[in-house]
């Protein structure tokens, strides 16, 4: 390792739908967060190794923040807030627009009581014409005092290595937090559990609330096929029948497509079998959320 090497921790703080977790995904370059086009996709801060011969960078990708309606909406912005106490460098994630909402001037404000450093990221930039990034960045720029503004496309891969190369700029010098290997610290059930809770979320659509949580039940290697059984967990009996579907048809649509991410994840056969089961509420429960993997102690950790 080099003496001038650096290493440090970067959290993602954003409001929902930004395009954190899809940004965080294309610089580590594989699939670790799920995405979606719903809110509140992102829900526990999610650890990320990016390392490089000059560095590592963990990244910390955290909820978007926002208005809570309930337990699990707390504790998905008190994850993100505590992030920041956790973090070298902070990525404020915006989109493209010259007008700063209530919800993004909130972050602003949180931002300015903090002292590390911090670095703006505009995403999305193919989606506006050059006159239009040019006036979002001028207003943001006027709202706040920040150490770089770094504009990117995390889906057309334009800029990420100039984003990174300015993360470096601003770590400290030290060693390394994990083997250069190391991609993630979530646990593979975990992944897993989310890959198909983003399944469920894209083949949903609107058809219901995403208020649904996954667990893994079982998960053994079985002659070079992962044997894999899963609950998807919803609040209202109305709520089941539409996950199941007709003939058991969207239940099977989840489970086709949540199986090919996991093999490739797993590099091998996956045998995926899939329940619905109803628990009601289940977000306004302090024991459910825990057992379902959003536990207020984790934020300490």
């Amino acid at each position: 390792m080099k003496d001038n090497f650096k290493a440090g921790f970067v959290s993602m703080i954003g409001r929902p739908n930004v395009g954190k977790s899809t940004l965080m995904n294309r610089i580590i370059g594989q699939k670790i967060a799920i995405t979606s086009n719903k809110p509140q996709t992102t829900r526990n801060r999610i650890r990320t190794v990016y390392t490089t011969d000059e560095a590592q960078i963990v990244f910390l990708d955290t909820p978007g923040i926002h208005k809570t309606k309930n337990k699990l909406g707390e504790y998905m912005v008190n994850a993100a807030k505590s992030a920041l106490n956790d973090s070298d460098v902070i990525l404020f994630v915006v989109e493209p627009t010259d007008y700063i909402g209530a919800g993004e001037q909130h972050i602003i404000d949180i931002l300015k009581e903090s002292d590390t450093p911090k670095i703006l990221v505009m995403n999305k930039i193919d989606s506006v014409p050059r006159d239009k990034l040019m006036e979002a960045i001028t207003t943001y720029d006027k709202a706040a005092s920040f150490d770089e503004i770094v504009p990117v496309s995390a889906v057309k891969n334009d800029n990420i290595d100039e984003l990174i190369g300015c993360i470096i700029k601003y770590l400290p010098y030290g060693q390394m937090y994990y083997d250069e290997d190391t991609v993630t610290d979530q646990p593979i059930r975990q992944i897993t559990s989310e890959l198909i809770r983003e399944k469920a979320l894209r083949c949903l659509q609107d058809e219901i609330p995403h208020g649904i949580a996954v667990t893994i039940e079982k998960m053994d290697d079985r002659q070079g096929i992962t044997d894999i059984e899963a609950d998807i967990i919803c609040e209202r009996e109305s709520h089941k029948g539409i996950i199941i579907g007709k003939n058991g048809a969207m239940l099977k649509k989840i489970g086709t497509a949540a199986r090919y991410e996991i093999e490739q994840l797993l590099e091998g056969r996956v045998n995926l079998k899939l329940w619905v089961k109803v628990r009601k509420d289940w977000r306004d429960s302090d024991i459910l959320m825990k057992n379902y993997g959003y536990s207020k102690e984790d934020l300490d950790g």
